[in-house]
């Protein structure tokens, strides 16, 4: 075969038929496929429920929408999460992050409206996140907040302020750690750096103000401005110190930790040697203690720019940067001096910016004091700054501002001088107190000869401030005191403090003083009796005005009652404070009203709160006489239930004190409480009713207040549950009281007269009345003792009135079933004690005058008798006339079928008195 042939054979062409399909070929690709659908329903799910605000957008489209090039978007962007989350609050959870994010980087558009918005934002942000949610993110709001106020645009920097007002607003304390940046900021935004060739080589940069023509508002507007957040500023600073110094007479806020606890002392423990009183040297809310040791605070291994201005390194390098600046400040907008006659007369403008100078130098002033070694920093703030501030700041003194002079009716107010305010809301006085309080704070008692002229001239605008008769606030005053504190401690002569006071006292005799303006006040007074009461009986000089002061507090409580219970507890406190320092005119004022403060019905005592009762009670101590008026209005106040029965003993237990049976060692102070007197106040307590309200219930007829029986002449009144049970926690104390007089025949004696007097032939006797006499006479029998037949009677008709009342009750009748154990143990114990009392109950029971549904009730009484082991001997004895009582109830039975009642009497009577057992058991009856 030739190699052509082969060729052919090999490439063979094949030969289509037609009609037929072409074969397909070995290597042809199979071009075929088929599709599904993937489904991922919860991605779906999830775009479909994410809310959306009115264009349709949900929180992820209006966040993309931030990085948009267009101001408008961005613009709108801000508005619809505003709109979106206040329809949708829970997406600020969910996504927290991302929106903070965002927000702050709009800080530094180049848009103003887009600022706008994003201030208006972050407003509405605020108010729905707290402070723990977003401190994770705060750092970046911070680091965008710093980038707008260096920001090199005017309107950036403008808009920081509005920024940093909203986070001063909510989050001040977060904002305050990154102190040191933010303040260098502050001073960036109304100065700049002197870089002359003369100051290179130093090691300090002076900063001096800077003048900007492109802003919107004059430089002294923009000071204006930056001056007032920095004031905020340091104010959240100072708030925010961990250390809460009292400094002059500032307003201390409630603290719960500052609640004073007192000691629980019983008195009956601690007379019987059972319980220790435990004194300790350093007591007090702040105890100081003694030691060479002291514990490192954190600051001290922190970096010097985290420790911010809690750092006196840091707060002197502040100081040196920011004063200077200040100082030009303040002789921008101090008057012309070209001007002497208007000399002192100020711009609204110019005050406004004067008014922030003396703030900030004010508030870093607190916080040098803030630090250890406070007299060095007084020390180095004098050394330096003295001579410009008497320069500047008291040349001018005092100001007063400027009023545009307008033809309109004439107001009074402001042709006053003594018109603090003028119509823009500038307080000038507050601007004089606080260049004051600065002045005086650099002064001492060392530099008062150097500093008499300047200081003259602020105890003179002090003085006739205070005496001028206007109306001040609560602001105001506490600046005023401050002052007038310091001007004292500097000059502690009575030449120099007494003029101080006698201002003082002009302010506080006022009418319709504010309440926080009377607390300032009180706190003054209160402080300089403090103060001068440490000084020695050898060189103390005691201020007129100031005992003037402490005798008028007590007629102030008794008028104030419960208009003002704040301003009522702190009058309570200061009057005991001098009372227990034995202020004599102090004392004899709380002599004189002492009936007034006492009034049972609308006394101060029984309308203030449970705390205020128990100071008050506690002055009873202090009282330099007890009459017996007085005792008779104190035992109506432990009678009436308007305290409580613990405030009643405590005010017993300081009666008994006050009185002969106490058992002091020494001497007692004559006339305070004569035994006579004393046993009344006893025996008026323990009845729990006056002679008028025993009077009037003798008219009472019927149930539910009675409770009567045909074989007893007295019936009982029955009290309210909450009325018995203080009238017998008060009746315990009382009883007490008694068993402590030495001579008990003698104080039985007593009690037997004053109820054979007063309640011995009443008809109606209250139930707590009944009991309490009975219990009286439980604690004070003994064999000495002679009772009258009239008592006898008396107490075996209260026993039988009593014990009738007990078997009667209802058992529905919750509040009386209370009353039940009390009463049974004291008539048990007085028949057990008493055995005539118990034959003359006996005698009592005459069967055949009483109605047949009471003679179950004398036969369940009778039983209990027998059953209870107290009384078996005496039961024994009497055991004829029990024997005659159960023939008696078997004649008005006879011809009646027997019922059980009478079947267990004649049970019990068969074996616990037929049988005469010799050693009966102590059975007590439960009934």
């Amino acid at each position: 075969m030739t190699k052509k042939r082969k060729r052919q054979e090999d490439f063979q062409k094949v030969k289509l038929k037609v009609g037929k399909k072409k074969p397909k070929l070995e290597n042809a690709t199979d071009t075929t496929f088929k599709t599904k659908a993937i489904q991922i329903p919860e991605q779906l799910k999830e775009d479909g429920v994410l809310p959306t605000q009115n264009r349709k957008l949900n929180i992820k489209d209006l966040l993309s929408q931030m990085h948009h090039y267009s101001p408008g978007v961005k613009h709108n962007a801000l508005l619809g999460l505003k709109e979106l989350l206040s329809q949708y609050p829970f997406i600020i959870d969910a996504h927290l992050s991302s929106i903070i994010s965002e927000v702050a980087a709009v800080f530094t558009d180049k848009d103003s409206s887009v600022r706008g918005a994003a201030v208006h934002l972050l407003q509405f942000l605020a108010s729905k996140i707290r402070a723990e949610q977003i401190a994770p993110f705060f750092p970046l709001v911070s680091a965008h907040l710093s980038s707008a106020m260096t920001h090199i645009s005017e309107g950036i920097q403008e808009d920081s302020l509005k920024v940093l007002d909203v986070l001063l607003e909510a989050y001040p304390a977060l904002l305050t750690d990154r102190s040191i940046i933010l303040l260098k900021n502050f001073v960036e935004l109304i100065s700049h750096q002197q870089l002359s060739k003369r100051l290179k080589s130093r090691d300090k940069l002076s900063w001096m103000l800077s003048v900007n023509p492109n802003r919107r508002v004059t430089s002294q507007q923009w000071r204006l401005n930056v001056l007032t957040r920095l004031k905020k500023f340091l104010q959240a600073v100072v708030d925010g110190s961990s250390d809460t110094e009292d400094e002059g007479l500032q307003e201390q806020k409630d603290n719960s930790h500052s609640v004073r606890n007192p000691i629980c002392i019983s008195w009956k423990l601690h007379a019987n040697n059972q319980q220790h009183i435990q004194l300790f040297e350093s007591g007090g809310l702040r105890p100081k203690i003694n030691s060479s040791f002291r514990l490192r605070s954190l600051t001290s291994v922190m970096d010097s720019a985290e420790k911010g201005l809690s750092s006196a390194e840091n707060l002197k390098g502040f100081i040196e940067i920011i004063i200077p600046l200040l100082i030009e400040c303040w002789i921008e907008a101090s008057p012309a001096q070209s001007a002497p006659i208007l000399g002192n007369l100020l711009e609204s403008e110019s005050q406004q910016l004067m008014q922030q100078v003396l703030s900030i130098i004010h508030l870093l002033w607190k916080l040098t004091k803030r630090h250890d070694e406070t007299y060095k920093m007084e020390l180095w703030l004098r050394m330096n700054y003295l001579v410009d501030f008497k320069h500047h700041f008291m040349r001018h003194f005092p100001y007063s501002l400027q009023d545009t002079v307008k033809h309109k009716k004439k107001d009074p107010c402001k042709s006053n001088r003594n018109c603090m305010k003028s119509s823009n809301n500038i307080d000038h006085l507050l601007l004089n107190l606080t260049l004051c309080d600065i002045m005086v704070s650099l002064a001492s008692t060392s530099t008062l000869q150097t500093d008499s002229s300047w200081l003259d001239m602020i105890r003179k605008f002090v003085t006739d401030t205070l005496q001028d008769g206007s109306k001040l606030n609560s602001k105001q005053v506490n600046r005023l005191l401050g002052v007038t504190w310091r001007l004292m401690q500097i000059q502690q002569n009575k030449v120099a403090t007494e003029p101080l006071i006698k201002a003082v006292y002009t302010l506080y005799q006022q009418r319709n003083l504010l309440f926080p303006v009377r607390t300032l006040l009180l706190k003054f007074f209160s402080r300089v009796y403090q103060k001068e009461d440490l000084r020695t009986q050898r060189i103390r000089s005691r201020s007129k005005v100031l005992s003037r002061w402490l005798a008028g507090l007590p007629q102030q409580l008794a008028l104030l009652g419960l208009r003002n219970p704040e301003l009522s507890n702190q009058l309570i406190d200061i009057i005991h404070s001098a009372a227990s320092r034995s202020n004599k005119e102090l004392l004899q004022s709380l002599q004189a009203t002492a009936a007034r403060i006492y009034d049972p019905l609308e006394g101060t005592l029984v309308l203030l709160p449970a705390e205020a009762q128990r100071r008050l009670v506690q002055l009873v101590y202090f009282l330099p006489c007890l009459p017996a008026s007085l005792l008779a209005c104190l035992s109506r106040c432990c009678i009436m239930g308007r305290m409580s029965s613990d405030l009643a003993a405590t005010l017993i237990g300081i009666l008994h004190m006050r009185s002969s049976f106490a058992g002091w060692k020494c001497q007692v102070q004559d006339n305070s409480v004569t035994d006579v007197d004393y046993f009344s106040f006893l025996f008026s307590t323990l009845i729990g009713f006056s002679r008028e309200e025993l009077t009037s219930l003798q008219g009472i007829r019927g149930k539910p207040h009675i409770s009567q029986t045909q074989l007893s002449p007295i019936r009982l009144y029955l009290t309210d549950l909450d009325q018995f049970l203080h009238h017998w926690a008060v009746t315990e104390v009382i009883c007490h009281s008694l068993s402590t007089v030495p001579s008990q025949s003698q104080c039985f004696d007593i009690l037997q007269t004053g109820i054979c007097k007063y309640l011995v032939g009443l008809v109606v006797i209250p139930d707590s009345t009944a009991g309490s006499v009975l219990c009286a006479i439980n604690k004070l029998l003994d064999q000495a003792c002679i009772i009258s037949e009239n008592l006898h009677r008396f107490l075996a008709s209260c026993c039988y009135s009593l014990l009738y009342f007990l078997l009667t009750i209802d058992r529905e009748d919750a509040e009386h079933l209370q009353k039940r154990d009390m009463l049974w143990r004291s008539c048990i114990s007085a028949l057990a004690l008493l055995p005539r009392l118990l034959r003359l109950m006996l005698q009592s029971l005459q069967v055949s005058r009483i109605c047949r549904e009471e003679l179950p009730i004398v036969a369940q009484l009778l039983r209990l008798l027998m059953q209870h082991g107290q009384l078996r001997s005496h039961m024994i004895t009497n055991e004829f006339l029990v024997q005659q009582i159960i023939k008696d109830i078997m004649t008005l039975k006879s011809g009646e079928v027997q019922e059980q009642w009478l079947t267990d009497l004649h049970y019990c009577f068969n074996i616990y008195l037929a049988s005469h057992p010799q050693t009966p058991g102590p059975i007590n009856t439960v009934y």
